[in-house]
């Protein structure tokens, strides 16, 4: 352990020269250090190539990957919760207002929306439940919510079967709305989303938590921790953050060094210009756009990140419900679908369209230009030496 802090010093003075020499131009008279110049520069150059392609290219493909995940997962999930919420509480009000028409339920059942409601939380928690956006333990709690929603149907089919009794259809719709939503706090509810609109209160003033035990509670607490993770996804995280910044000091100087080298290869090869390193350095031309099209993205999971707080907050059973819906129909493109379709056009413009796909390659493409770096060097350097032989000074 000695001998190796002893040796540190040393090594840390030699890579220091070694990058003086790097980034400082050789004088044309210097002929010694040219074999030693092309030395430098064939370990250099393809060493930062790979590392700019390596580290840019993996902070490229994770920002890219999180718009697609934002797309494809977390935003169904989120749009599905909402829905579920809505569609439950705008059928437990259809369901007391059939319930409150007495014995004439008997004949003619419950309303085409409560059945249509039902049936759409269950297809939209059986979404949330494919989108891939869920823990374990939050699968799990999924799935309880499911059996609560079955268990929800068959007390308000208790209440239905016992309409002409009065105690036994209030005792049943009255649990049946216990497992929906849990005793409300007692700050008053917000305009627009207490009994003025026919839809009380439903969650606690004190929000949801993890010993949330009704079905809306349930699905508020998902809503939360789904959000907070979504939050956590579109942030910069500190791995892409030290990529990037390593990828740019790495591509700041392999940039100084191409050219360099090519006016290296001019003055002493006497050629115009290496086409080999110009086809290894053209890959260089693309990260202004990769670049652009990394912020875009990164711009556009932000506001996704509005968005799904307005999914949470703004949408009510009142604006949700439509007058004129069909069983089995689809619902009308009101708030959360336009909210949906808002966050959809956002990670849909976060991007240039012409580079979808390239993400994968951006490392490989470093990599050929590395080895094209470094056998173009190789051979150059080998010429020099065979020309430096015979009696001139190498």
């Amino acid at each position: 352990m000695t001998a190796l802090w002893r040796a540190a010093p040393p090594l840390a003075a030699d890579a220091l020269r070694a990058l003086g020499r790097y980034v400082w131009p050789v004088p044309l008279a210097e002929r010694l250090r040219n074999r030693q110049y092309l030395r430098d520069r064939l370990v250099a150059l393809p060493l930062l190539t790979v590392v700019a392609a390596v580290a840019f290219g993996w902070a490229y493909a994770d920002v890219r990957q999180d718009s697609a995940t934002l797309r494809d997962s977390f935003l169904p999930a989120l749009v599905g919760l909402a829905e579920a919420e809505t569609s439950l509480r705008i059928a437990d009000r259809e369901a007391a207002e059939s319930l409150a028409a007495g014995q004439a339920v008997q004949l003619s059942g419950l309303s085409k929306r409560y059945t249509t409601r039902t049936t759409r939380a269950v297809q939209h928690l059986n979404q949330v439940a494919r989108s891939g956006a869920l823990t374990t333990v939050e699968r799990q709690e999924l799935d309880v919510v499911s059996g609560l929603v079955v268990d929800y149907g068959t007390w308000i089919t208790f209440a239905q079967n016992n309409v002409a009794d009065p105690t036994l259809r209030d005792a049943g719709l009255s649990y049946a709305r216990s497992m929906l939503c849990s005793t409300p706090g007692p700050a008053p509810a917000p305009a627009g989303k207490g009994d003025a609109d026919g839809y009380p209160a439903c969650r606690p003033a004190t929000g949801s938590g993890s010993d949330a035990t009704a079905v809306v509670d349930r699905i508020s607490s998902l809503e939360d921790r789904l959000r907070d993770r979504l939050a956590d996804r579109a942030a910069p995280g500190g791995r892409v953050l030290a990529a990037g910044s390593f990828a740019a000091v790495a591509l700041v100087l392999l940039a100084f060094g191409q050219w360099r080298t090519q006016v290296f290869v001019h003055h002493r090869l006497h050629l115009y210009v290496s086409v080999p390193l110009l086809v290894a350095a053209l890959p260089l031309l693309a990260v202004p756009f990769l670049t652009t099209d990394a912020v875009l993205a990164h711009r556009a999971q932000q506001h996704v990140v509005s968005t799904a707080a307005e999914i949470a907050e703004r949408t009510t059973p009142a604006i949700e419900s439509t007058v004129d819906e069909k069983p089995f129909g689809d619902p009308h493109p009101l708030l959360i679908r336009h909210l949906d379709g808002r966050a959809r056009h956002d990670l849909a413009a976060g991007r240039l369209s012409s580079l979808d796909g390239v993400a994968p390659w951006v490392a490989p493409a470093g990599l050929f230009s590395a080895a094209l770096t470094a056998v173009t060097l190789h051979a150059y350097r080998r010429e020099y030496v065979l020309i430096t032989r015979p009696g001139a000074t190498p």
